[in-house]
């Protein structure tokens, strides 16, 4: 980030209006990306771009260079934070009923085995449990998992988005808004994977034993997959 950069920002914090909207046009493809991630919501394009300038101006407000990041790496996830708190209370962002019905049955029946086994239960024993499919089941909480999951913290400390992570610039986080996305178009085993370890939490070799397969088998599809990801948001 350049010295001049920073020092628009520095005015625009202070309230300087000719700053604020000389920051906005310059960033108006930045927040534009972020809109277009929630087109076909229920709301006009428009009406999403005020709201991607209201949270791009809350994160001038809050943005101190001292964090050591870019003020873009830190602007998006205000952007669309604001979108998804418009989106959610005015009830235009709903999962599916079925996906809701489906999520509610592997929860009640994960609590069941997990009482019954003593120990998180396998894909296999899920499925059966449900009578659903594996693919059903990763698809199901893939989808009800908060977006905040992509920086959680896993069993080892890391963030999927970080382990993803090149240097920051705009478009590479803008791109990460496409996560999601790129990890629903990946193989069954592979996504399952990324799921377990980076949505839920999990250790290689939790994940080995829910899956089961070897830590070295969920090592690779973790290592695959990862790839992929970073392929398919290059």
């Amino acid at each position: 980030m350049t010295a001049g950069t920073l020092d628009l920002l520095a005015l625009a914090k202070g309230g300087d209006e000719a700053a604020v909207e000389r920051v906005l046009a310059e960033n108006s493809g930045l927040i534009w990306a972020v809109v277009r991630r929630y087109y076909g919501r229920g709301a006009e394009p428009e009406d999403l771009y005020q709201l991607g300038c209201l949270g791009f101006l809350k994160a001038v407000r809050g943005f101190d260079a001292d964090y050591g990041t870019q003020f873009s790496t830190y602007a998006v996830p205000k952007i669309a934070g604001e979108i998804r708190r418009y989106l959610r209370d005015s009830g235009s962002v709903k999962v599916g009923r079925t996906l809701k019905e489906r999520s509610s049955a592997i929860y009640a029946a994960r609590e069941r085995l997990r009482t019954r086994l003593g120990r998180e239960p396998a894909l296999s024993e899920l499925s059966e449990a449900t009578g659903l499919t594996a693919e059903e089941i990763a698809v199901a909480e893939l989808a009800s998992a908060p977006p905040d999951s992509l920086q959680q913290e896993n069993a080892d400390g890391l963030t999927l988005e970080s382990t993803l992570a090149s240097p920051v610039t705009e478009e590479s986080m803008v791109e990460r808004i496409a996560l999601r996305a790129a990890i629903d178009r990946l193989p069954d085993r592979e996504r399952q994977t990324i799921l377990l370890r980076f949505f839920k939490g999990m250790t290689q070799q939790q994940c080995a034993r829910i899956l089961g397969v070897s830590q070295v088998q969920v090592s690779r599809l973790e290592k695959r997959a990862i790839e992929k990801l970073r392929m398919d948001l290059a």
